[in-house]
């Protein structure tokens, strides 16, 4: 193969990597919509990076094809240069999927999940009937959630009672009165 034949293939593999790029920023990420992520997910936020990120691929496509161009350019042929390129697209794209992973794994998402509710005291807006549904709003920091709620015993509870939510099932919490509880809604030194 010739040193021209070679330099050519590195620098068109450099440019669809670079190309590939500028696509991927331009249009989002590609693979994302086919969930072609190589695991490595972070679990906090909805959204996870991946191995087969398209920006990592990019990125490795460039480098491989333009350190593979600098290889052939001081002349150390075609195996040596292929590896120069591996080695750097394994480090470059390495570097955008650290960067990226620790970006994604420092998401967090602002709402609050039925599960965070459990254990959490909240107030009756809407009375709660015996055997029916009634309505209650809690506040998370910033957040007011407001969700169907009745009772495991079928109790009555009128609106503007302060009631502990034990549990979720299906589409609603259930929910106890604080009377019997054990559970204060002030700490003793209130």
């Amino acid at each position: 193969m010739t040193e021209f034949t070679s330099l050519l293939i590195f620098l068109v593999v450099g440019s669809l990597g670079f190309l590939f790029l500028v696509f991927s920023l331009v249009i989002g990420d590609i693979f994302e919509a086919f969930d072609l992520d190589l695991g490595f997910e972070s679990d906090s936020g909805d959204g996870h990076f991946g191995v087969l990120d398209s920006r990592v691929l990019s990125v490795f496509l460039t480098a491989l094809g333009g350190l593979g161009a600098i290889g052939i350019q001081f002349g150390l042929g075609f195996v040596l240069s292929v590896l120069l390129g591996l080695a750097g697209g394994v480090v470059f794209g390495g570097v955008v999927f650290a960067f990226g992973y620790l970006l994604y794994s420092q998401q967090s998402s602002s709402s609050v999940s039925e599960r965070d509710l459990i254990g959490r005291t909240a107030k009756v807006v809407v009375g709660i009937l015996p055997g029916s549904v009634g309505q209650i709003s809690c506040t998370v920091g910033e957040e007011k959630v407001e969700k169907l709620a009745r009772t495991r015993d079928g109790e009555k509870i009128e609106a503007g009672a302060i009631v502990l939510i034990e549990d979720v099932t299906g589409d609603s919490f259930i929910v106890s009165t604080m009377e019997g509880t054990g559970y204060s809604l002030f700490s003793e030194s209130d």
